[in-house]
């Protein structure tokens, strides 16, 4: 049964409350203690500079906004133990300062000096489960297998690809090269390495978590209810909205989050916009997330019905279209000169709205090159501690009849990403200044319908 359907969002949370602890335990004086210790002071501090340094000296593959929007939702954590040690890994639990919320990490450095970060997991722990210390045995190792392998034979969005991906998987178990792997964490990621080798899909993904997961079921209202709280309390992913010199409208989001509870986050910041000259929307961090929200967002920047995606899915042989909303609370401004900024960070729904507005040339998109990722991905539990991401269908844009899968979305405008939102400003200006000179109308806001 599939349980999720959306772009791949990839996110932080923690949703499950334990007692604090009274102070800090110890933490061993080892290269993966060192790297938890360092990651500890500088997510704490709240500061981006010690944060930044972090990420740019200890764990290149991280992001340090990632960083510092989550710790602007959390407070920081204190740790609550070390549940095991060895020189480089290290397995620990955390509470947010800010709630009683906690959640399981596990931390995996190379040697060196200093030792640099090569896996990091923070799982939630859901309401009334118990984690468990799960060690690999040739037989788990097995069902995963079988079950990732099953999974990628009925949902995986070409067929051929699926079936090349199982043989690999087989060649590899065949060799051995599984068989030393008794860590959950790592188990998953040599299996989504090697799945991606093949597939070159950055939807693909394999997640342990260490606890007994529920089987897929349809969310409950208490499911719901705890969704809510949590898009809720981290603003729905809108990071910044505010009018920059010369009445230019900037909106930062880094992701597309469900629009049944977001729809009102999303009503505010673009009313607090609706009088502007132009829009800058910044998505150099956005990761992706629900094509319904995308349609919601960009429903305001059209004064007419416009088809903007189709989504094909493979195993239910059918095309979902995705349209401009009839209606929506607050004013559209369908004539704003419009900026997209990008990064190789845009990613899945970030790159749809992008290529959406960039086929209907409703925007100039500014920045780099994003990420190449179209597919739709389900979830799916297979034995008690793993899921298996699976993408299943593709996008199919009404204009190009193709997608941005394994290419991104090329920007009007290439700057490095660092540069996009000083570049789109003077774009924007000039823009702006260019209307006014020519004495055309000014842009049009209308009453949302």
């Amino acid at each position: 049964m599939r349980i999720i359907r959306s772009y791949f969002l990839a996110c932080l949370a923690v949703c499950a409350a334990l007692p604090a602890a009274a102070q800090q335990p110890a933490i061993p004086d080892t290269p993966a203690g060192r790297t938890l210790q360092a990651w500890l002071d500088a997510f704490n501090s709240g500061d981006r500079a010690k944060i930044e340094n972090y990420v740019k000296t200890i764990a290149p593959s991280q992001n340090a906004d990632t960083w510092i929007n989550f710790r602007g939702n959390t407070g920081g954590f204190d740790l609550l133990s070390v549940d095991s040690s060895e020189p480089l890994q290290i397995r620990f639990r955390v509470k947010e300062k800010n709630s009683n919320k906690t959640a399981i990490g596990e931390l995996l450095v190379k040697d060196g000096n200093p030792p640099t970060v090569v896996g990091f997991a923070l799982d939630a722990v859901p309401p009334g489960a118990t984690p468990v210390n799960v060690v690999l045995d040739a037989d788990l190792r097995k069902r995963v297998i079988d079950g990732v392998e099953s999974d990628l034979t009925e949902y995986y969005v070409d067929p051929a690809v699926a079936a090349k991906m199982n043989a690999a998987l087989d060649a590899h178990a065949t060799a051995g090269d599984y068989n030393s792997i008794t860590d959950g964490n790592a188990f998953a990621q040599k299996l989504m390495i090697d799945l991606r080798a093949i597939s070159h899909d950055g939807h693909l993904r394999v997640d342990f978590n260490p606890f007994k997961m529920p089987a897929p079921h349809e969310p409950t209202a208490e499911d719901r209810a705890r969704t809510r709280e949590q898009m809720l309390g981290g603003n729905c992913a809108f990071d910044k909205v505010e009018i920059l010199p010369g009445n230019i409208g900037y909106v930062k989001f880094d992701a597309f989050m469900d629009a049944d509870f977001c729809g009102a986050t999303v009503a505010a910041a673009m009313g607090f916009v609706a009088h502007t000259d132009a829009l800058i929307f910044d998505l150099r961090q956005n990761g992706g997330g629900q094509p319904a929200m995308v349609s919601l967002i960009a429903s305001y920047l059209f004064d007419k019905p416009t088809q903007l995606n189709d989504l094909f899915d493979r195993h239910e042989n059918s095309t979902t279209q995705y349209w401009t909303l009839s209606w929506v609370p607050g004013e559209r401004m369908p004539t704003q000169p419009v900026f997209v900024l990008t990064s190789h960070r845009t990613f899945s729904g970030g790159e749809e709205f992008t290529y959406d507005l960039k086929t209907q040339k409703r925007a100039t998109i500014v920045g780099e090159t994003t990420g190449g990722g179209a597919h739709p991905v389900s979830g799916h539990l297979v034995a008690d501690y793993f899921m298996v991401g699976v993408p299943f269908g593709n996008a199919i844009n009404p204009i190009t009849k193709t997608s941005w899968e394994g290419t991104g979305v090329e920007p009007d405008v290439k700057v490095p990403a660092d540069d996009a939102l000083t570049t789109a400003e003077k774009l924007a200006a000039d823009k702006i200044h260019a209307i006014k000179t020519a004495g055309l109308a000014p842009p049009t806001v209308i009453p949302g319908r």
